[in-house]
């Protein structure tokens, strides 16, 4: 991105995508703005830089904060074209680092097809849905290689902000106008006077392996007593959103276009629950609660009657337009390292086809299980960030089945650290980071005593008479 004296910056794509998600022609902007239609087409196409004034105006006018035009996208499609580019499939193309970012800033609809078209290929090479795929192919149906990353991408080009359920989620509390402690009193009292769905906790010898199940001929919903009570409340905000918010849900998925059925059934559910959190934690009375406790995760969950990992959650979805809160991430593993959550209001790299790098303190998580871990990370290309980590428990399983146990992970850019009480005291510009990769496979790191496997981008060196600190040796140059 080019700038002239810090007033003038070339921003076409992000300009178009804002103007798009705003649902404006050229003409219609261009009238709003009291600018040519002439001269957006030459901003949307990088010929013409965009004023201070003119960034100004568009903010008054649309009602938009000016870190929309920032590049958490651009960085966010950089890092997967990075990791796409860094497979043996390429090994024979020098595709430059400039070049990618260039395509991730200027095409983001074809990082988006090659994000997809390499997933594809990746489950094919394992031959996990090759069948699925010609079977597809064969009834003329679209093929989805996992609905589950598909359903990432779609929270995440929304940039996991749903205007519509938070607005729904805010008028139903407003409508209850209860407590947090009685929120589920008042939703079990709402489904059963608006809906005829009667709520019952049952013992787990009636519910064995379910922990929540909607009965419905009997009109009744059914939670497990191993469920508490943060989780109960959750549930029945979850069977509100499935009874009320069916159209604002279904308007959502719609605008998504064509999805194979599982995919669509996820994204369903995935919005349910986003809706079942915001009706938890309505957006303004938790933003503003949120900035004045300095994000304090535990406190904010004895306010708001929630757990650990709900609080984390929702925190990455404080994306409102003038009235953002700190931009997290969140990751939950569980102690054999594997992600079953991930989700980035920032610009934190996660890896699509891999795991996490164990000298993430997120994994330490289940050796401390009643301790907050803090930790200063830093990649390696220099991007330093603040991380909290906690383990958390699921509901309780009965004996002799193992207990549940995950980690979660939380964390946000250097720079907005010292919004949060856990940097208090700290010197974060001095503070060490603790180099890591985004995974071994990616990462080039040296001489790293927890490296599980040789970089892709390198070739492996072997030495029968040598034995360094980390198991895998390899060339400095890149593969090609």
């Amino acid at each position: 991105m080019a700038s002239d004296s810090g007033k003038k910056l070339f921003v076409g794509p992000r300009f178009r995508r804002i103007r798009q998600q705003l649902g404006l022609s050229q003409t219609q902007m261009a009238e709003g703005l009291e600018i040519s239609p002439s001269y957006i087409n030459l901003i949307e196409r990088n010929q013409r830089p965009v004023t201070a004034q003119l960034l100004l105006r568009l903010a008054e006018t649309y009602d938009l904060d000016l870190r929309d035009l920032a590049t958490a996208d651009e960085d966010r499609f950089f890092a997967e074209l990075n990791e796409i580019f860094s497979d043996p499939l390429f090994r024979q193309i020098d595709v430059p680092k400039q070049e990618l970012r260039d395509l991730a800033e200027l095409c983001p609809g074809v990082t988006h097809s090659l994000q997809r078209l390499y997933a594809a290929y990746t489950e094919a090479r394992r031959g996990e849905t090759l069948v699925a795929a010609q079977m597809a192919d064969r009834e003329g149906t679209q093929f989805e290689a996992n609905p589950i990353e598909r359903v990432r991408e779609l929270i995440e080009a929304n940039r996991n902000y749903f205007p519509e359920l938070e607005t729904a989620a805010e008028n139903l509390r407003d409508e209850l106008n209860v407590a947090p402690d009685a929120l589920f009193a008042a939703l079990s009292e709402r489904l059963r006077e608006k809906h005829s769905v009667v709520t019952r906790i049952m013992p787990v010898d009636v519910m064995r392996e379910t922990l929540r199940r909607f009965d419905r001929h009997r009109r009744q919903l059914l939670i497990s007593e191993l469920v508490d009570g943060a989780g109960r409340t959750f549930q029945l905000a979850f069977q509100i959103a499935l009874a009320e918010c069916g159209p604002a849900i279904e308007g959502i998925v719609s605008k998504v276009g064509p999805l194979d059925d599982t995919a669509r059934r996820l994204y369903r559910i995935t919005l349910a629950n986003y809706y079942a959190a915001a009706a938890m934690m309505p957006y303004a009375a938790f933003h503003a609660a949120a900035e004045a406790l300095s994000y304090d995760v535990h406190v904010l969950a004895q306010r708001f009657n929630a757990g650990f990992e709900q609080v984390c959650h929702r925190l990455t979805t404080l994306q409102r337009p003038n009235a953002r809160g700190v931009p997290f991430f969140l990751l939950r593993v569980d102690n054999a390292g594997n992600v079953s959550k991930r989700f980035s209001s920032g610009t934190f790299p996660f890896s699509k086809f891999g795991g996490t790098c164990p000298l993430w303190n997120v994994h330490s998580t289940f050796d401390t299980p009643d301790r907050l871990l803090k930790q200063v990370i830093e990649l390696p290309d220099g991007t330093r960030y603040f991380s909290i980590a906690q383990m958390v428990r699921r509901p309780v399983a009965p004996h002799p089945q193992p207990q549940p146990r995950f980690a979660i992970g939380l964390g946000c850019e250097i720079r907005h650290a010292a919004k949060l009480v856990y940097a208090t005291g700290m010197d974060l510009e001095k503070a060490e980071g603790t180099p890591i990769g985004v995974n071994c496979r990616l990462c080039e790191r040296e001489n790293c005593s927890q490296r599980a496997e040789p970089p892709i981008t390198r070739s492996l060196i072997l030495d029968e008479n040598t034995r360094r600190v980390s198991s895998f040796a390899f060339s400095n140059a890149r593969e090609l």
